[in-house]
């Protein structure tokens, strides 16, 4: 670019001043004045033809700025030649002229160098989508509005300017302060500001260009902050640097170590002709043709998924009472089995309760007791059942059997059978709140401060002389039992509490030896103590003497002696189920992985999981985890995430038998055990199992929207596995009985029973990179095997910022690239795509609902309880206002 000026009076004079410039300028700039008035003349060359100008002439009076003329160029020239106008402003004419004369000069060099290349055709749906991208104001940055950033301005000032490294906490990017570092030298850089701080009215600029809704000037300002010389030209070191602060800005730690190899790939796509650099137009081909899938699901059927969606906008119920109705009707809908279960046994209570408080009213003890001896006789019966019935939902390989060999299930919540024990745990607290608070404060008082009338009848059973005191109850069998039962009955429930269990309190750390999973474990067996002393309690009783009327060995036998025949099953299965290990591995996130020899006779499904017991650290405790291999598999694995005391203790143990892999294998240490290797000493694992649990009712569902949540993936990945199994098997029998049939014509003999999934969802949501490669072959497997497009897989990284964020765009290039060149995803690994933050649920419940009309769909959740409430409401939504019907079950931890 050549600027020229003319002066039109007689005493010539020429001055040079100095424009800061990014791309192709030449050339002075000289001044002509004449009354505080000149004319510039503004010469724009192509870079690639040496004849071709584009000339502007300015008219620049005080601090406005009007184009005066403009020679050659186009319609689209003359657009831009108007960005060079300028208005009054309090900022200084020079800066604000330069700061224009730049932005046209990239602008034109772009469009004249871009003349022989393709153009990318924005029009096309893919370009469409990135064109909303590259925003650096998202609704968690700078989406208050300048005035919001002003204020922040104010608070943040240090003697009224802003320093740099207050800029990210100034717009709201605290968690990216490195990318935002970036970005204020960028904006910085194109203004000439060579100072560590900015004004107000220089930030203000800054807003202005970072909140530019038009894509263009949002490629700029992504293009200035690469192009760290401001020499229009990107080179593969400056690619380098912007990887590696894309990387850090999304804790993608892995993608840090391969920067070079990244860079390289950008560079041979961008520069075929290696001549060492790419361009502006480079960066927006690459934009605009890269990603061909967006994060956010869009339904195959435009007008289905629009009738969809009207059926779905919330309405609103004027009539308060049929609101009620509404909301009622919905919640027995969703709850009718757990309703009927809990209203069965509060019934049971009540009526015990009034039987033994009736009873007890018409006997003698009653003129001298009155209530308060009923009150407490009713809570000593419910207390009895209770007891009883709190051993029954803890029978696992009983509630296997039922859920998994009778049809009880249809109207029995066997998933909530933890939630039931819970339940009448807060029953027997009643109980005995009832029962010892009526005996302490308003019997015991009554019976010592009674006449001796009054007393004459109570002699056959408290003794001819009256009670003197408390001690003399206390001491007695019936009292010191009591109070020792109440005690542990307290340690143990108050350390099954998830605040106790899960180390949630911040205690002191003595204190906190005394909690945890190890101490939630061995309290709750203390229940072995406090049977025998309820027992015992029950048959010495103060105002029952004959044994027919002690009935509380009667409401136990059966539940005890059915849990004792479960825990000799245990014993005696785990006795002979010793495993041997065939690999571990310990990968990113604490997650250490073993696959064991499958036991003689162990059958199991997916979904389902089984008790491990390592004697290294613990000859009784035993911990559940869910199974990560399918059926089909010639092992049996399980992935254990380290939360706690045993399992910490456990991936200590193995990670000494194991070394780092190769540079072909996955995770941070493992070992590899081959037949008839006997240097390798592995711990001794003994395992019980297999038990039922929520997810292993797929099998019900011809469709399956699975979505587990960090670890929560483990008992999904093994149903994974399952369905392309499954759906192999079938499609070679059915072949074998198509060939059958051509030859034999007869096929009953040949007949297997038809595995009723079809479609399979499958959405994985974890926070760290190196998550991905606890199942990375199971992802590859999935992606070579299913030809047919059965199994969808979707893997989420939380750490990466949202599709369409500046911060991770240039990671959504590199992933596209790398895809379509090696097929390999850059931040999971594996053959599946990567997508950013976390999913829109409502749209993959819509996306679900438009591909299966008329079917039930089973969505089976597995991970922390925070994502519970909104997958159950989408599910109930969405079955209530679509013909697709959804049914919720969920597995926490």
């Amino acid at each position: 670019m050549e600027i020229q000026e003319h002066r039109c009076d007689s005493l010539s004079e020429t001055e040079s001043t100095g424009v800061g410039h990014s791309g192709p300028l030449s050339g002075p700039l000289v001044t002509n004045k004449r009354n505080n008035s000149s004319e510039r003349s503004a010469r724009f060359k192509s870079s690639d033809q040496e004849e071709c100008y584009v000339e502007i002439t300015l008219d620049v009076r005080d601090d406005t700025v009007l184009v005066h003329n403009i020679r050659g160029g186009d319609s689209e020239t003359a657009m831009l030649a108007s960005k060079l106008e300028r208005r009054a402003s309090s900022l200084s004419l020079g800066s604000q002229l330069s700061f224009r004369l730049r932005q046209v000069s990239q602008e034109l060099k772009r469009m004249t160098s871009s003349k022989s290349f393709k153009r990318v055709d924005r029009t096309k749906s893919g370009a469409a989508r990135a064109l909303k991208g590259l925003k650096f104001m998202t609704k968690n940055v700078g989406s208050e509005g300048w005035s919001e950033i002003e204020t922040r301005f104010d608070e943040l000032a240090v003697d009224g300017t802003l320093p740099k490294l207050r800029f990210a906490q100034c717009i709201g990017m605290d968690e990216s302060s490195e990318f935002a570092g970036e970005l204020f030298d960028a904006l910085a850089r194109r203004r000439g500001i060579t100072a560590g701080c900015v004004s107000k009215d220089e930030l203000r600029e800054f807003w202005e260009q970072i909140s530019d809704i038009s894509f263009d000037a949002r490629l700029q300002t992504f293009f200035d902050m690469v192009d760290k010389n401001a020499d229009g030209r990107i080179t593969e070191e400056e690619v380098k640097e912007i990887i590696s602060l894309s990387a850090c800005a999304n804790r993608l730690s892995q993608i840090q170590e391969r920067v070079e190899e990244y860079a390289a790939l950008i560079m041979e796509e961008l520069d075929p002709d290696n001549i060492g650099y790419i361009e502006l137009y480079n960066l927006e081909m690459l934009l605009l043709q890269g990603p061909t899938q967006s994060t956010n699901l869009v339904t195959d059927s435009g007008i289905q998924s629009q009738l969809l969606s009207q059926k779905l906008v919330p309405t609103k119920e004027h009539n308060p009472i049929r609101r009620l109705y509404k909301r009622l009707a919905y919640f027995m809908e969703d709850n009718w089995k757990r309703i009927w279960v809990i209203a069965l046994w509060i019934l049971i209570c009540l009526s015990l309760f009034t039987w033994k408080f009736i009873q007890y009213k018409h006997r003698a003890v009653f003129d001298v007791m009155g209530y308060c001896v009923s009150i407490a006789k009713g809570g000593a019966e419910t207390l009895k059942f209770n007891m009883a019935l709190i051993l029954l939902p803890v029978c696992r390989n009983t509630i296997t059997w039922l859920r998994s060999k009778t049809k009880l299930g249809i109207i029995v919540p066997f998933d909530d059978n933890i939630n039931f024990h819970k339940v009448i745990a807060f029953g027997i607290i009643v109980g005995v709140g009832l029962h010892a608070g009526s005996h302490l404060t308003c019997d015991f008082p009554k019976l010592l401060h009674s006449t001796d009338d009054e007393y004459d009848p109570m002699k056959p059973f408290f003794g001819n002389k009256r009670p003197d005191n408390y001690w003399w109850f206390v001491k007695g069998t019936e009292g010191w039992t009591g109070v020792v039962m109440v005690a542990l009955m307290a340690v143990a429930y108050t350390l099954a509490q998830p605040w106790f269990r899960r180390n949630r309190l911040n205690l002191p750390k003595t204190l906190k030896r005394l909690t945890g999973f190890n101490a939630f474990w061995y309290s709750h067996h203390l229940f072995v103590i406090v049977y025998i002393l309820f027992i015992i309690h029950g048959y010495f009783l103060y105002l029952s003497k004959n044994w027919d009327k002690k009935t509380t060995w009667m409401y136990l036998a059966v539940p005890i002696l059915l849990y004792a025949c479960e825990r000799l099953i245990r014993a005696f299965r785990s006795g002979y189920k010793t495993v041997r290990i065939l690999k571990v591995a310990v990968y990113p996130g604490n997650v250490l992985a073993l696959h064991m020899s499958t036991p003689q006779g162990f059958k199991y499904t997916s979904g389902q999981y089984i008790y491990v017991n390592c004697s290294a650290i613990s000859p009784f405790q035993w911990h559940p985890f869910s199974i990560t291999s399918a059926p089909g598999d010639d092992y049996l694995s399980i992935h254990i995430r380290t939360l706690g005391d045993w399992t910490s203790q456990l991936k200590s143990i193995f990670s000494k038998v194991c070394q780092p892999p190769s540079s072909e294998q996955s995770g941070l240490l493992r070992a590899d055990i081959a037949p008839g290797n006997v240097k390798l000493r592995m711990p001794r694992l003994l395992i019980d199992g297999p038990y039922g649990a929520p997810a292993q009712d797929y099998k019900e569902y011809e469709v399956l929207l699975l979505v587990g949540l960090g670890i929560g993936a483990t008992p999904l990945i093994s149903i994974v596995k399952d369905v392309l199994t499954n759906i192999k098997q079938q499609k070679e029998t059915e072949d074998h009985q198509g060939n059958m049939v051509e030859n034999n014509g007869d096929n009953k003999d040949n007949k297997r029973k038809s595995f009723v999934t079809k479609r399979a969802y499958f959405y994985w949501i974890t926070r760290e990179q190196g998550s991905f490669e606890w199942f990375r072959g199971v992802m590859d497997e999935v992606a070579e095997n299913d030809k047919d497009g059965v199994i969808e897989l979707h893997n989420y990284c939380t750490s990466v910022y949202e599709e369409g964020d500046a911060r991770s765009a240039l990671i959504t290039m590199l992933q596209s690239l790398n895809h379509a060149k090696n097929g390999v995803d850059i931040v999971s690994g594996t053959r599946v795509k990567t997508h950013f933050a976390r999913p829109n649920w409502r749209n993959v419940f819509k996306h679900v609902a438009v591909k299966h009309t008329n079917q039930r769909v089973g969505v089976f959740y597995c991970g922390a309880h925070g994502l519970v409430g909104e997958l159950k409401r989408l599910s109930q939504d969405f079955s209530r206002k679509t013909e697709t019907k959804f049914d919720f079950h969920k597995e926490n931890f």
